[in-house]
């Protein structure tokens, strides 16, 4: 039963984004394990009307969309080689709505993100740092490349983000004019196009028939790089060979006039004219702060900085309004070490520079979109679900059009299509899945569901407790068949910003109430969606009110008459793992056994080793007495200690000083031959969350097995899989 609720969660095709245009166009990305079922693969789906038509098929994974209105789809993907291997950088492919995908463009370092507007493509790109333009590009990647050398020069802070190391090559945004002469009917489509010829609606329909497309374009398009005929957006109709393809190259890109930093975050206006930017960069005391700028993506003018972070604040980009005269921003309060994080939305008047907050009076983050000049729908956190609302731009506050309490969904991914919202949807116990909005009634649709559901056996319960400062604080409880009294595992979310609102795939409860336990899911300070307050409570004692508000709530769990208070266990990733460790050396023998993945233990060193620039001065205080490593010795029961070794935001030394620590200095009696009864399970190709299909099911297996051995004593079978 446990393996099978494991296979059944890692199998199932999951809904992993959605694209909209605002005539109304729905395409959703999912994922899926490939043939082998070792691996995920993304493909396009296109969500019409009643039904779902597939537009992708094959082994080659879907990247980057943007959706045309015509029906024309813009994406990356690599394409395979004779030898079944995927290349090594994504190329750029447009399906039209009736035929076969058609390769636009490749080049070194392939394609990041995408959009469309005005009859323009606009790409990330990874340049090498002394290129100029795509020839230069090519030929010192090149150069690079034949020397083989993977050095790296840094002068700015971080050298890594995440999973993935940073450079050689930097950031740009880069810009090409869609071409009129585009005649499908007469092109042979290039092999292998993400994995095959395309699916298209004609091709899923059965029709062989095709057409051609035309976008509007710049009449004067001339090639990229040359001086003749050059348009403003440095793009042409001619066709170019690549010498590594054998494709023809129909796109050519200019790259975009950037300002120094770390290309961060982006948007497009609709009018394709205009960006916003996001640079990190460091300079005089400030490390890694970020400046917001108004980039001319056509080149007639130079970047224009709007708004420069501080210490004390930070910016972010946000969606131009539908007429280009207006620009949402985000504006946080960065957590410091007398300061709390704090997020807020403020519309920005691009004609004056000036900008007010959005709805001053709503007490929650939020995640705001334009529905039209006028008003805006956003999705937040809201009290362990999700809302939606909507209102004004200089309304005081919103009204909530979807959600909140009474139900269980929460929101994200909220675009506009046909006058519609349009969003995913998930909850504790149902996964993400496509939805529709009336913005006039608040009604709400399921959409045709391209991604599998999972059924979750048991039931799901809400209970609060209140909190050593009066605070009533909440959780949802998971629970298994049967009358119990069940045995108890406890899971702390990550973050620290952060709640149990919505599905996950990485610590779903589903396998553990499959296999007969209880889960706790508690929102403590500095939970999401329950106010500011509920985060100054606790950003500046990680390990005081967040600690006791779980422990409230575990004690008004194992009051009840179906929960085994004599058989608990505590878990938790990231910020869930400092909880852990932290529970470890302060709840002596009361749970039989800890799970800490992905966790900070000496938050000290963890500073000047992540890739995160904003933990170190905040936590300068803190570390004289939350300090998980502090407590060492008072940590009695065994330990599971999960990591990635490409784990850059909580890197591989936190979890190697734990395992040590643990050997040398906790007092957790040995077993009878003498050994350890802690664990560590080590993965060497994954970073903070474990996304690989085999890697997640041995994950699920080792930390129920481990539960099992130690909150049920039964003897637990070492998968063969792990040597």
């Amino acid at each position: 039963m446990t393996r099978e609720s494991i296979e059944t969660l890692l199998d199932a095709t999951r809904l992993a984004g959605l694209e909209t245009t605002e005539g109304g166009r729905i395409l959703a990305t999912i994922s899926r394990p490939d043939a082998k079922g070792t691996a995920y693969r993304t493909a396009l789906v296109e969500i019409d009307g009643e039904r779902n038509v597939p537009l992708t098929r094959g082994a080659a994974s879907v990247g980057a969309v943007a959706a045309a209105e015509d029906g024309t789809t813009f994406f990356t993907a690599k394409r395979l080689g004779e030898d079944g291997e995927e290349a090594t950088d994504a190329q750029l492919w447009a399906l039209p709505r009736r035929g076969e995908a058609r390769e636009l463009a490749s080049r070194p370092g392939g394609f990041g993100g995408l959009r469309l507007a005005g009859g323009r493509l606009v790409a990330e790109l990874a340049v090498h740092t002394q290129a100029s333009d795509e020839t230069e590009h090519a030929k010192l990647s090149s150069q690079r490349k034949d020397a083989k050398v993977s050095g790296v020069l840094h002068a700015g802070f971080p050298t890594r983000r995440w999973d993935h190391d940073l450079g050689p090559s930097r950031s740009v945004l880069a810009i090409a004019a869609l071409p009129e002469d585009l005649d499908w009917a007469e092109k042979t489509p290039a092999p292998g196009a993400a994995g095959g010829p395309a699916t298209s609606r004609a091709a899923a329909s059965g029709s062989g028939s095709s057409g051609s497309w035309a976008g509007p374009a710049d009449s004067s398009a001339g090639t990229a790089g040359s001086s003749s005929g050059s348009s403003a957006d440095g793009s042409s109709s001619a066709a170019e060979r690549d010498e590594d393809s054998g494709a023809e190259q129909v796109l050519h890109f200019r790259h975009v006039t950037m300002p120094a930093g770390r290309l961060v975050g982006w948007t497009v206006d609709r009018q394709g004219e205009r960006a916003l930017v996001a640079m990190s960069d460091s300079h005089d005391e400030l490390l890694a702060v970020t400046k917001l700028y108004l980039v001319d993506l056509l080149g007639g003018q130079p970047p224009l900085l709007l708004r420069e972070s501080t210490r004390e604040i930070g910016y972010g980009p946000g969606e131009f309004s539908p007429d280009g005269t207006r620009a949402l921003i985000g504006r946080s309060r960065t957590w410091t070490q007398s300061a709390t994080l704090a997020s807020t939305t403020e519309v920005l008047d691009l004609r004056t520079g000036e900008s007010a907050q959005l709805w001053p009076e709503l007490d929650h983050w939020i995640s705001p979109v334009w529905l039209d000049d006028a008003t805006l729908i956003a999705s937040s956190d809201d009290q362990g679900r999700g809302s939606l609302w909507i209102g004004g731009a200089e309304d005081p506050a919103p009204v909530r059009l979807a959600g909140g309490p009474g139900q269980q969904l929460a929101f994200g991914e909220v675009s506009v299509a046909g006058g519609a919202v349009i969003a995913v949807a998930s909850s504790i116990t149902e996964a993400p899945h496509p939805v529709r909005i009336d913005p006039a009634t608040g009604t709400l649709e399921n959409l045709p569901n391209p991604a599998d559901p999972v059924e979750q056996s048991g039931s799901l319960a809400e209970l609060t407790a209140t909190a050593a400062d009066g605070t009533e604080v909440r959780a949802w409880l998971r629970l298994p068949e049967g009358e119990g009294p069940h045995p108890l595992v406890v899971f702390a979310h990550g973050g620290p910003w952060g709640s149990w609102n919505a599905w996950t795939y990485r610590w779903n409860p589903g396998p553990f109430v499959a296999a007969g336990y209880a889960v706790l899911l508690p929102d403590p300070a500095i939970s999401t969606g329950y106010g500011q307050s509920m985060i100054d409570r606790g950003q500046h004692e990680l390990g005081g009110a967040p600690f006791t508000d779980i422990m409230a709530l575990t004690d008004a769990v194992v009051a009840r008459d179906d929960i085994d208070a004599e058989r608990t266990a505590f878990a938790g990733g990231s910020y869930g793992g400092y909880m852990a460790n932290w529970v470890a050396g302060h709840t002596g023998d009361r749970f039989r056994c800890i799970v800490t993945h992905a966790s900070l233990w000496d938050t000290a060193t963890m500073g000047s080793t992540t890739d995160n620039a904003a933990w170190e001065r905040p936590m300068r205080e803190q570390n004289r007495r939350y300090n998980p490593k502090d407590f060492v010795a008072d940590i009695e029961v065994p330990m599971l200690v999960i990591h990635g070794d490409k784990d850059y935001r909580v890197p591989i030394a936190q979890g190697h000083a734990l395992w040590y620590d643990l050997h040398e200095f906790s007092k957790t009696p040995r077993d009878t031959e003498g050994r350890t009864r802690h664990r560590f399970l080590y993965f060497p190709d994954e970073g903070h969350w474990i996304t690989g299909r085999g890697n997640a099911q041995i994950w699920y297996e080792t930390f129920l097995g481990f539960l099992d051995e130690h909150v049920r004593e039964q003897r637990w079978q070492r998968p063969v899989v792990l040597g």
